[in-house]
């Protein structure tokens, strides 16, 4: 799920010949230090980092049910501290596991370093179907599938029912009714409609995309070429649209996933919060819905920029993919399509509010679907905005050095923020940093 890019952090890394693992018939993990217990000891074994809290539960259901393989399941950390230990066994060509839990914008950074296996020769014509496309390109790197998809984030306007009501406000369709109706709630005194918190740029990303931007762009057969273009009209138009609220004072400029911020949430601060489908569950664990606003908070699909042309966006989702350290990576692959994959798994993955589920099984599950949520106060988001929202997301290219892109876009809304630079001028500034960066790690910028 989306919340770990807030606490990840993990070291840019070179594209360099020296740091490209080569697949070692001594790599792998330990398999003799699962955190599971294997019952079936005379199956081959396949072993998997992850971090999802109901992991033991997903391993014993695979483990389970399948007779050709098991997994011996280790948790080396979550988000960047996996990911620093994954970058280290790449550099030294050992260590790693055979299956491994990223998110799903880290697969170009770990693919252009040769240390993930196209998955595609191992099965997939019989599992493709199982997800949306969307969802199968935001693993893939050109016609290549990098990573089997697990849990997203599609994206939707939360807000407060009791703000809404007293101030006579409908859930905007637009980003220009957004700004009307948050202009409409400061005449009359009341709280900021949202928030533009410097912290959360994959939240601007997406709304760039929605509004038509390709920050990135690439050809699989030029591997060391890639498109750089974060200065768009489009681009610019979001960082305007978005600096123009918080100059006119219709939206905050708080850090979010901040004791304040949540504080705030809390107190109906924000008659808004522009978040995925994850957010009721993480919202719900930082006390968010409880006490004093039990039951105020409902969900309304996110604007559009144009209402005749909706564009669904994503923040945030998680996969299984397959190193190259894989002794066998066929038997690896197995598990990689079969983790979270069977009806016990996910139901309770999206029972506990643990994933948004991507395998379609669950999306079109009855009880998913339908399910009444109490965070909204019974209302079925699921139905109403959230699934149509997955199924209508087209998935998007992702660059193998994108926490570079995303902690240079933070610095420049900051900038924004502070009114030293328009948005419009951070665009360009972002521009000319990421280009260069693309350069220096040996890329040819187009």
């Amino acid at each position: 799920m989306k919340r770990r890019r807030i606490l990840a952090t993990v070291a840019m890394l070179a594209v360099g010949s020296g740091l490209v693992a080569c697949s070692s018939d001594e790599g792998g993990s330990d398999a003799s230090n699962c955190t599971n217990t294997i019952t079936k000891k005379d199956l081959p074994v396949v072993t998997m980092w992850g971090w999802y809290p109901n992991t033991q539960l997903v391993v014993d259901n695979f483990n389970k049910l399948n007779n050709e393989v098991q997994v011996c399941w280790t948790n080396v950390g979550q988000g960047g501290d996996e990911y620093d230990k994954f970058q280290t066994a790449i550099s030294a060509g050992t260590g790693a596991p055979d299956v491994i839990m990223v998110e799903a914008d880290r697969i170009p950074t770990f693919q252009i370093q040769g240390a993930l296996v196209d998955i595609k020769q191992y099965g997939f014509d019989a599992v493709k179907a199982n997800y949306s496309e969307g969802a199968w390109k935001d693993v893939s790197v050109g016609d290549a599938v990098y990573g089997v998809p697990v849990d997203g984030g599609p994206m939707g306007m939360i807000y407060r029912k009791d703000i809404f009501d007293k101030y006579k406000i409908t859930p905007p369709k637009t980003w220009a009714e957004y700004e009307q109706a948050a202009q409409k709630v400061k005449d009359a005194g009341g709280p900021l409609f949202g928030d533009f918190g410097a912290n959360v740029p994959a939240v601007l990303m997406a709304l760039q995309i929605q509004k038509g931007a390709k920050p990135f762009t690439s050809d699989p057969a030029q591997p060391n070429a890639i498109g750089v273009k974060l200065n768009d009209q489009a681009s610019k138009d979001v960082l305007d649209y978005w600096g123009g609220l918080a100059k006119k004072g219709l939206v905050g400029t708080q850090n979010q996933f901040t004791p304040e911020y949540i504080s705030g949430v809390i107190n109906g601060n924000y008659a808004t919060y522009i978040s995925a489908a994850w957010a009721p569950g993480y919202l719900t664990g930082a006390g968010v819905g409880k006490g004093q606003d039990t039951g105020k908070f409902a969900v309304a699909p996110l604007p559009q920029w144009d209402s005749a042309n909706p564009v669904q966006v994503n923040w945030g989702g998680s996969a299984f993919s397959v190193t190259k350290q894989a002794k066998k990576p066929e038997l690896a692959a197995k598990v990689a399509y079969g983790l979270y994959a069977d009806k016990e798994s996910l139901t309770d993955g999206w029972t506990n509010q643990i994933i948004f589920p991507l395998n379609l099984t669950a999306l079109k599950d009855p009880a998913f679907v339908d399910l009444k949520v109490a965070f909204f106060g019974g209302q079925q988001a699921n139905k109403e905005v959230y699934v149509p929202a997955a199924d209508a997301y087209q998935g998007v290219q992702y660059a193998p050095f994108g926490q570079y892109y995303l902690d240079a876009m933070e610095k420049q809304v900051s900038e924004v923020i502070k009114g030293s630079v328009t948005g419009s001028q951070a665009a360009d500034r972002l521009q000319e940093d990421v280009a260069k960066y693309a350069k220096e790690q040996g890329f040819t910028v187009q």
